[in-house]
């Protein structure tokens, strides 16, 4: 499989070069943080030193002239003390912890329109080190996979994209790098999980992770993936950065999302289904789980979305959707339940005959 890859002219996705790089007082104090800035300076970045502990300057005319500003900028600043007080993220992991927040790519469904607050520029943390070190006392205390039957043998897990895609910006920060030795290191029944749409893994084959580390590659139907997510890498990219890192010994997992019933479905998800398959040929003792997400949006997610993309065609119709209550209060529209029902029976039937070795973890 690797050998027809390279004759297929499969190559690494490109990296994200930011224009701009602000730091802020505090993350300038930090060796981390001057590394970061660093590298992001080596690779042709302006750089801005802020004169507070706060980021200005991202206000323009419009929501769209906002957004180009603040997704071509990187920011260097410090993790506030409420993020450092973990949350459960039910139903991926125990907790969610973060190394930054934002993202580089522009993908016209993004998750974290209308849930992160302010212009969408991306943020990575200078203060790694006591980020990573106040892990320790959540050891043991979760309630989604450490007190799980169906999960136990995963230990208490701690995910790390929540509100980033820490692959996509990792050639800046060495934060995933820095992540996967603190985890193999530690001596206890734990996981760091993440998920990417990236593919630069090169250099985090030989990491001593000693399995503590969960990679999910996010993977979409074709038409999907080329129609609505711009700036990532490429499926056939995502798919052989998938067994490179099994192949290194990681346990490795699909984030199949958003799921969405274009047309063709049942063909496109069978295509991707089939390549996954394939991808993975004579890979020994893998460990692949498999979480399957159905596209949702607020009234508020979308209202940003379409500031972020006037022209954008992914269907954000309500009236073919169904309102579900979250546990804030507010709302999300989904699929009716016969369309869910109906994808679900599909995907899981899909899995079992392709890829019989694979524990699904979860429908949402």
């Amino acid at each position: 499989m690797e050998k027809e890859l390279q004759e297929a002219g499969v190559v690494q996705g490109k990296l994200w070069h930011p224009r701009r790089v602000l730091i802020t007082p505090e993350a300038l104090k930090l060796a981390h943080g001057q590394a970061m800035l660093s590298r992001a300076e080596q690779l042709g970045a302006e750089v801005i030193k802020l004169k507070a502990n706060r980021l200005t300057g991202f206000t323009a005319e419009d929501e769209r002239s906002a957004y180009a500003h603040a997704k071509t900028s990187f920011a260097i600043v410090i993790s506030p003390p409420g993020q450092r007080r973990l949350q459960p993220i039910p139903p991926s992991a125990d907790w969610q912890f973060h190394i930054a927040q934002g993202c580089p790519a522009h993908c016209q469904y993004c998750y974290l329109a209308g849930s992160l607050s302010g212009p969408p520029v991306t943020r990575a943390y200078a203060n790694l080190p006591e980020i990573l070190e106040g892990l320790y006392e959540y050891l043991g205390k979760g309630t989604i996979t450490s007190k799980s039957r169906e999960r136990a043998e995963e230990g208490t897990t701690f995910e790390a994209s929540c509100y980033t895609d820490p692959l996509g910006i990792e050639h800046l920060t060495g934060a995933l790098a820095e992540s996967i030795r603190f985890f193999g290191a530690w001596e206890a029944p734990v996981q760091l999980r993440w998920t990417t749409k990236f593919d630069a893994v090169d250099h985090l084959m030989k990491l001593d992770h000693h399995r503590r580390t969960r990679v999910r590659f996010s993977l979409n139907a074709a038409s999907i993936s080329r129609d609505f997510e711009g700036g990532t890498a490429k499926l056939s990219q995502r798919l052989r950065a998938l067994r490179k890192m099994a192949l290194a010994g990681y346990p490795v997992g699909l984030t199949i999302a958003p799921i969405m019933p274009v047309e063709n479905w049942r063909g496109e998800y069978s295509t991707l289904i089939s390549d996954i398959a394939q991808s993975l040929v004579g890979v020994p003792n893998i460990d692949l789980t498999v979480e399957l997400i159905t596209h949702r949006f607020t009234p508020t997610s979308k209202d940003v979305l379409i500031g972020w993309y006037p022209k954008k065609t992914l269907d954000l119709r309500e009236e073919v959707r169904t309102q579900k209550r979250t546990k804030f209060g507010g709302f999300k529209y989904v699929y009716p339940k016969d369309s869910m029902a109906e994808m679900q029976q599909f995907f899981r039937e899909l899995l079992t005959q392709r890829l019989p070795g694979s524990k699904i973890l979860y429908w949402t």
